[in-house]
């Protein structure tokens, strides 16, 4: 199997996975890739109920979610999503979403829909400057030395190819502390459909993989080093201009603060030159 290949039938799957299962009026059921993981991916759980959310709204496209984690989810089980319809407006639509397995809330999401109207423009200018993406090293270059402790985690297909522009936070072992921001280019390692609200929902699960792991920039400390326990508590996204989350698209991140277990990292994404996705997420960080 070529690696394109390979990469595209990952980004398949990832599309497979955000197609949630329609069970009863605004609710469904999402399923969990068999991976081996003891707990669902945080920006799994976020991009399956953004989609719920937006199988209920009939016009406008998501502008603004919040979320948070409530406890960790179960792989090997579905997880239903129910869907509350808090307001249609003529120009915003709100729904929360609520993640059930076992019986009890994992995941809550509120997310709201705006009907695209003309405004003022701004944003904060773009980095210049910066490597091309396919001169970065890809996650199996950056990881290679750590190939054995990653075992079948290591080989598998990713849908997500991400390229970090200095330093992988997960693939350093120096222990040095670095100042607490990053740069990574992203995209889908593969072609996706032409639905924007797949697009959304691509980004925000690809929005989880990175941005917690700038908390522990300034400490030395990386997640294959064993100190730490780490897991998101809650997650919120501003969506400010149309994209296509199977082009590259640059993530910036900063982490203003880590304390009493607590860690706070923002994010800003663009995508040929323009901002399109603000990002602010705050992670239990706890020392082993």
């Amino acid at each position: 199997m070529s690696d394109t290949y390979s990469a595209q039938t990952a980004v398949d799957e990832l599309v497979a996975l955000l197609d949630l299962e329609p069970i009863e009026q605004h609710i469904f059921r999402g399923q969990s890739p068999n991976d081996m993981r003891q707990r669902v991916f945080g920006g799994q759980v976020a991009g399956q109920a953004l989609v719920a959310a937006n199988r209920t709204v009939d016009r406008g496209v998501a502008h603004s979610l919040h979320s948070y984690f409530l406890r960790p989810g179960d792989p090997t089980i579905p997880i239903v999503y129910e869907v509350e319809r808090v307001r249609d407006g003529r120009s915003f639509r709100t729904r929360r979403v609520v993640a059930i397995q076992h019986g009890e809330s994992i995941f809550h999401l509120s997310a709201s829909f705006h009907v695209p109207e003309p405004g003022l423009d701004h944003q904060f200018d773009a980095p210049t400057g910066l490597p091309e993406p396919l001169t970065l090293a890809d996650f199996s270059t950056r990881n290679e030395p750590f190939a054995a402790q990653m075992g079948e985690w290591y080989t598998r297909p990713r849908p997500i190819d991400t390229r970090y522009i200095g330093p992988d936070q997960r693939a350093r072992s120096d222990g040095q502390p670095q100042a607490p921001h990053q740069m990574v280019w992203m995209r889908a390692d593969g072609r996706l459909p032409d639905d924007p609200v797949l697009h959304q929902c691509v980004l925000t699960y690809a929005s989880d993989m990175t941005l917690l792991d700038t908390v522990n920039l300034p400490h030395g400390k990386t997640f294959l080093s064993g100190e730490l326990i780490m897991a998101s508590l809650d997650h919120a996204m501003w969506f400010h201009r149309p994209f296509r989350a199977d082009r590259w698209f640059l993530y910036v991140q900063d982490a203003p603060s880590t304390h009493g277990a607590r860690g706070l990292a923002r994010g800003i994404i663009y995508q040929d030159g323009e901002l399109v996705v603000s990002v602010v997420q705050e992670g239990l960080v706890r020392q082993l």
